[in-house]
């Protein structure tokens, strides 16, 4: 029995002494916490494999003839060839409110520039390399341009158009290989695209009013929600020793106020806010003397009411951001731009439709608003408006970088769905359970 203990004994020792050793070696908390020695280190700790955080992301630019994009800019340009970085035509200053739309312009620009080591997404020439591959079709410009009264005869080339891309693109093994899931279309007008959505409801739509499209096609799991181009000049040197009271003007609105669905309540809020000295609420239309008179009202006002037009979301919020002007958002339903980034509450004022259709209610908060509150406002205003502007060539933490750094948050989901999608044999099983 003695010996069976001392046997134990032994066998037990043996195993204690290398783990002892293994424990010595290793500090098992370092593992989990760096000390302040290993952080102020200069190691360089590699990414690991399927990391892209670090990197920007590689864009596949399909080259599709200009009839589908700037051709639509100069009409009189009839050269079908691809548009590159040397003829890349300027945005035309006479444009009108068709800038408000101009996203997927700016985009492709982006992509033509090159980049540098700021630039949240390159191209690439060679599609094997690509994360996503984008499709340089001017839906909103085509829409604008020969679909605007959807029932003339140029409505035809809108349709046509798209149906000259499902074309090229169906005989991409690009296209065929994901179902479109990793094409991003840039489809920032209500009506773009219209006649063959359902052809494209898997892929990465880069729009602005994510409420007003059709259940199927839009979802935030792989959508990206775009800011309007401002139509308004940014406010660059707005440095009033005492901004508060430099604006006279408290609640500012200016533009249509007959709209649609739940654009109605403009039309409700030009009763409720008649009869106030500090409150501005003009029924306008678009003009390039009335974007000007906007843009005045704008800069002299401490507030600028932003009520849903014929969509939830319109240019005047971001007229307003590049303005300064607080923005009063009337919307129970609107998506907005950056927002895992950005938090609009920080410069942002928001009431329900509810509470902005009860009298006074609305007023009376904003004038007991406090001044340092709103102070604080206008400076987070001034921080953040780059975020909102569409420039070429880009610029560091533009919106045209904030939008490709958008959509390479949606890259996981993007091949997840993508991955599925070549191994199920029954699409999407999960929804057709019966629980």
């Amino acid at each position: 029995m003695f010996g069976k203990v001392v046997i134990s004994f032994i066998v037990a020792l043996l195993l204690l002494i290398p783990c002892s050793i293994l424990v010595a070696t290793l500090d098992v908390r370092s593992y989990y916490h760096r000390s302040l020695a290993t952080l102020n280190s200069p190691v360089v700790v590699a990414p690991a494999p399927c990391s892209t955080h670090l990197l920007p992301l590689r864009v596949y630019m399909y080259d599709l003839p200009r009839r589908f994009n700037v051709a639509m800019l100069h009409r009189r340009n009839t050269t079908d060839a691809p548009v590159t970085v040397e003829d890349f035509p300027v945005w035309p200053n006479n444009s009108g409110l068709k800038k408000q739309h101009s996203v997927e312009y700016w985009m492709m620009g982006s992509l033509l520039y090159g980049g540098d080591e700021s630039s949240e997404a390159i191209r690439v020439l060679d599609p094997e390399l690509a994360d996503v591959f984008f499709v340089p079709f001017f839906s909103s410009l085509s829409f604008n341009t020969h679909g605007h009264h959807m029932t003339d005869s140029a409505t035809k080339i809108d349709r046509q158009l798209q149906i000259d891309l499902m074309g090229i693109l169906r005989k991409s093994k690009y296209w065929q290989r994901s179902g479109g899931r990793d094409h991003v279309f840039p489809m920032t007008h209500p009506n773009a695209f219209r006649f063959l959505r359902d052809q494209v409801n898997e892929s990465i739509h880069v729009v602005v009013d994510f409420g007003r499209y059709p259940k199927g096609m839009s979802n935030l799991e792989k959508d990206v929600v775009s800011p309007y181009v401002h139509v308004v000049d940014s406010f660059t040197d707005d440095e009033p020793p005492d901004p508060y009271e430099s604006r006279s003007t408290l609640l500012f609105f200016r533009g249509k106020t007959f709209r649609k669905d739940d654009g109605i309540i403009r039309a409700k809020l030009a009763k409720i806010l008649a009869g106030y000295d500090d409150v501005h609420y003009e029924r306008s239309v678009a003009t390039g003397e009335n974007i000007k008179l906007s843009s005045e009202g704008m800069r002299s006002s401490k507030f600028c009411l932003h009520p849903a037009g014929d969509t939830p979301s319109s240019c005047r919020l971001f007229d307003a951001i590049v303005s300064h002007c607080v923005p009063v958002i009337v919307s129970d339903k609107i998506e907005l731009p950056f927002e895992n980034e950005i938090d609009y509450s920080q410069f942002s004022v928001f009431f329900s439709f509810k509470e902005a259709l009860e009298p006074d209610y609305m007023i009376n908060q904003l004038r007991r608003f406090p001044k340092q509150k709103w102070t604080v406002m206008w400076r987070q205003l001034k921080n953040i408006s780059h975020h909102y502007e569409f420039q070429y060539p880009p610029e560091a933490e533009d919106a045209v970088n904030m939008l490709w750094r958008q959509v390479k948050h949606k890259l996981p989901r993007i091949k997840r769905s993508v991955h599925r999608s070549r191994r199920l044999k029954i699409p999407d099983w999960w929804k057709k359970r019966l629980f």
